[in-house]
């Protein structure tokens, strides 16, 4: 995606572009090292601060990467990357790495842009990103595989999120998509605007 097209969302907006559950993509670097993997399980916690939630498992790399750094990205991919969701889910940056000498951007030919706040590699083509900083919680950590982290920075593709809400129409490709197990995914609908019923 052309930077023309990414603008910055306010912080206190940023939950929104978690709000409807889109499958994530979470990045983290640290040390000249970078990873990134699918994740079905975020969410927004919080408005002022923004805060997010995220599941990682203690056996993928991107969960290595981002305790040692102290920092991730996650990165909101569209209906156009369901190939590369489903390929970077499925596959182990430490094995890529050990075996080829590259990270999975490297191998799978990921290109990405540098974030205002944080280390991790932003994904481009996606249609929303947030810096996240890790908010320390070890028990959660270790028991839930559960990770808190405060929003720094928020971005978002103003052609499908703008004024603070999504809207998709005559951008099919650009549509978030949701995890629904076994490598299938449904993408957003169209939106449907709630009335007050009189009494």
């Amino acid at each position: 995606m052309s930077d023309s097209h990414r603008r910055p969302v306010p912080l206190n907006k940023a939950y929104r572009l978690l709000n409807h559950g889109p499958t994530v993509l979470v990045s983290a670097a640290h040390d000249g090292q970078r990873n990134i993997m699918a994740a079905a399980w975020a969410m927004p916690l919080d408005f002022e601060p923004p805060k997010v939630a995220v599941v990682l498992d203690k056996s993928t790399w991107t969960r290595q990467l981002l305790e040692a750094s102290g920092t991730f990205v996650l990165n909101v991919p569209c209906v156009n990357q369901a190939d590369i969701v489903q390929t970077v889910g499925n596959t182990s940056g430490l094995d890529i790495t050990q075996t080829q000498g590259q990270d999975k951007f490297q191998a799978y030919g990921l290109q990405t842009f540098a974030g205002e706040q944080v280390e991790a590699p932003l994904l481009d083509g996606c249609v929303a990103w947030l810096e996240c900083r890790l908010l320390p919680e070890p028990r959660n950590h270790e028991q839930y595989d559960l990770f808190l982290a405060e929003v720094i920075a928020a971005h978002a593709d103003e052609r499908v999120f703008s004024d603070g809400r999504w809207h998709f129409e005559g951008h099919d490709g650009l549509r978030t998509l949701h995890h629904v197990a076994g490598g299938h995914f449904l993408k957003i609908g169209d939106a449907v605007d709630g009335k007050t019923l009189a009494v």
